[in-house]
């Protein structure tokens, strides 16, 4: 059994579709593109695919991870691109490494977030973001399924920076872009829990609802506030041990045994 971790995006009008309606478009495209899915046991299979920290509906993303379970050997690259050509355009599978290490989902510590401020001066979201950033903890509210919580949504924010948008807009109104680095923590603190955290701690109200889109995921340094590919592991294993089957296959190879699969280049 194999597994393939992928990288893929939603973008434009996609970012609003929900995650239960990304995993069937996702499911019919395994299908179109026939891979060699490996499924559950039960009455009901379903194939073996593990979702991981989806971006919340209504939010764009450039970095979002699954991983797949194969029963057969398939190259990364060329089951990135007929995956690929299979979703809608906005769906778009950018990067695929065969999964030579563990825990994928544990190297998502924390995301790096654009919010788009459309009819916010630059330098009202600066002084709003420098109130939120000094203040010791900002508590919010949510709708949960178990009816409204409160939290800090302080704690969470490991950076927060302020910049303009392209001065050479046609409308020539204000915008303000806010650049975030939400570490991941329960219970999870996302973009729009910070907006409200602005609006409560300086009273920031953007005129109309804000942009959002996840531009990176992964292991957070907190000394310097990057975060890393997720995906660099399995490369950096990939290129120290080409293929832990290459040995076997090789041994085999004299009595007739196919050796092709033993290695897989990287997307």
């Amino acid at each position: 059994m194999q597994r393939i971790r992928l990288r893929y995006t939603k973008r434009g009008r996609l970012r609003f579709t929900s995650h239960r309606d990304f995993q069937r478009a996702f499911e019919r495209a395994l299908r179109r593109a026939e891979v060699p899915m490996a499924y559950s046991a039960g009455f009901t299979p379903h194939p073996k695919v593990s979702y991981a920290n989806a971006a919340p509906t209504g939010t764009g993303s450039e970095a979002e991870y699954l991983e797949i379970q194969l029963t057969q050997e398939r190259d990364p690259a060329s089951l990135r691109a007929l995956l690929d050509a299979s979703l809608p355009a906005g769906l778009d599978v950018i990067d695929a490494v065969e999964a030579r290490t563990s825990g994928l989902a544990d190297r998502l510590q924390a995301s790096v977030w654009e919010i788009r401020l459309d009819g916010v001066a630059p330098e009202e979201a600066e002084r709003a973001s420098a109130v939120f950033l000094a203040a010791e903890e900002v508590q919010v509210e949510r709708r949960t399924k178990n009816g409204m919580r409160a939290f800090d949504a302080r704690a969470a924010v490991r950076a927060l920076e302020t910049s303009a948008a392209d001065s050479d807009r046609p409308d020539g109104k204000a915008c303000a872009i806010l650049r975030l680095v939400v570490r991941h923590v329960t219970p999870a603190v996302r973009p729009d829990d910070v907006l409200s955290g602005l609006r409560a701690a300086a009273d920031l109200a953007p005129p109309v609802p804000a942009a959002v889109t996840r531009l990176a995921q992964g292991l957070l340094d907190e000394e310097t506030g990057a975060v890393t590919d997720p995906l660099a592991p399995d490369r950096d294993a990939a290129t120290a041990a080409p293929s832990m089957a290459a040995g076997p296959r090789a041994a085999t190879a004299p009595s007739g045994d196919n050796p092709a699969g033993a290695g897989h280049g990287t997307a």
